[in-house]
């Protein structure tokens, strides 16, 4: 048996941004840890797929400067944002509709500016939208107690375009949660950080490569490189413990700690054996989900988008992002439907057909296109809800954690939320080994 003090004493169970940011903290704290992956590649479900040859993504994710987690764990892998993601400053466009672009201001000038400067809302909404950040301002960003977004913006006036082309999409783009359910104060939480710190926080970093090479990729490379392991299309389906340590589906390896970085609804088998953890158990099962749909579509060459990133409105398209302008896939779109919605009713080829029918309106003499593909990821995210109960990432088993966007924290799920779980994982994990 394996010595619980020096050698490979912690594994992690998930290969998500959670579980590999946990990996690469205990790796540079020089903790040999092997993280076991069930799928046979790394990101969970933020990750990489290949589509007719192409490496592309099962969801169009956003960064924003306040990301500073996922920055520095970027840094700190050889994953170099500047290179990696296309920084520009906060900017919304619908076209026809509304635009919104903040300036390089020093805050909170750029915000103000920003709200003036909207086209498609009234002097009243951008006076009203102003009023709005400063009063949340005053309040420090927090509520007296949660409420639905939808609320949120109706006791403060933002109705209207405000709520139609600023505030709504914010949240579902955000929270993956419709306003009239999701969270005012996780919202908040958002805004607090994205508009309400220094200009750079709002910046939009929008990535030029798939998500594998963002950071899961380096990350695995980072690990194995200072003696840890990664061991793809290997499940763990039993967890239990003994006076030695963690058992892994009955292996003969022991370890000290575990951090459990699987997705909240892959949670429950890995708890069954631990009779202290029905209430978290409980928890977990109380989560409702949401989904995020991503349609590509590859035309030829010479069909691009006004901008990298478009709104759409009143159908089923929310974001098109041009693959072109962003890392050179020429005349591929990707367009992006996040949370519930009747998009879920329709089947994939009805659902690619009526955004083709979208992008037609759009695009004048758009020809068909010489492929689609739907990405379904059903349970993208948590429902962010108000109220609801996030579990910690300690455990009521000692050596036991948790690591996930669905943890305890400010942020909803988000790449941030995951990296920051897995930092503080790993950091409960440190302590633990190394108390002093």
């Amino acid at each position: 048996m394996e010595d619980l003090g020096h050698g490979v004493n912690v594994a992690v169970v998930g290969a998500g941004w959670a579980g590999m940011a946990a990996a690469a903290e205990l790796a540079r704290a020089g903790k040999r840890v092997t993280v076991f992956e069930a799928a046979r590649h790394l990101g969970g479900r933020a990750r990489s797929v290949e589509i007719e040859g192409k490496v592309l993504d099962n969801g169009q994710h956003i960064l924003i400067g306040a990301y500073r987690e996922t920055l520095r764990l970027m840094r700190m892998v050889g994953a170099d944002p500047e290179r990696l993601l296309a920084r520009q400053p906060l900017a919304l466009q619908f076209p026809r509709k509304f635009s919104l672009r903040a300036p390089r201001l020093p805050a909170p000038l750029h915000l103000a500016a920003a709200l003036f400067g909207a086209t498609g809302l009234s002097w009243g909404e951008r006076m009203g939208a102003v009023r709005f950040m400063a009063e949340m301002r005053r309040k420090a960003y927090r509520l007296a107690a949660d409420m639905p977004v939808a609320e949120l913006l109706g006791r403060h006036g933002q109705g209207g375009a405000l709520a139609r082309y600023l505030w709504e999409p914010l949240c579902v783009s955000a929270l993956n949660t419709p306003a009239a359910q999701a969270s005012a104060q996780v919202f908040l939480n958002v805004l607090r950080d994205a508009l309400g710190g220094a200009r750079a926080n709002a910046d939009l970093l929008i990535p030029r490569a798939d998500l594998g090479r963002l950071f899961p990729e380096p990350a695995a490379a980072f690990v194995r490189a200072r003696g840890g392991s990664i061991r793809l299309g290997t499940p763990v389906r039993v967890l239990d413990k003994t006076a030695d340590g963690f058992v892994l589906d009955a292996s003969a390896q022991r370890y000290r700690q575990v951090i459990l970085a699987v997705g909240p609804h892959q949670l429950d088998p890995l708890l069954g054996r631990f009779a202290a953890l029905a209430p978290l158990r409980r928890d977990v099962a109380a989560l409702g989900y949401e989904p995020i749909y991503t349609c590509y579509l590859q035309y030829p060459p010479g069909v691009a988008m006004p901008q990298a990133m478009t709104g759409f409105d009143g159908g089923y398209i929310q974001w098109i992002f041009d693959r072109g302008r962003l890392n050179g896939m020429h005349g591929l779109l990707a367009a992006v439907i996040s949370a519930r919605g009747a998009h879920q009713d329709a089947t994939q080829d009805a659902l690619a057909q009526a955004i083709q029918v979208e992008l037609a309106a759009f695009l004048p003499g758009l020809p068909a296109p010489l492929w689609s593909r739907v990405i379904a990821e059903k349970r993208a995210t948590f429902s962010c809800r108000p109220g609801m109960t996030r579990p910690a990432n300690r455990t009521e088993v000692e050596g036991l954690y948790l690591a996930g966007d669905y943890t305890a924290g400010d942020y909803p799920a988000t790449l941030e939320s995951a990296v920051r779980s897995g930092v503080l994982a790993a950091s409960l994990v440190q302590h633990e080994i190394d108390p002093l």
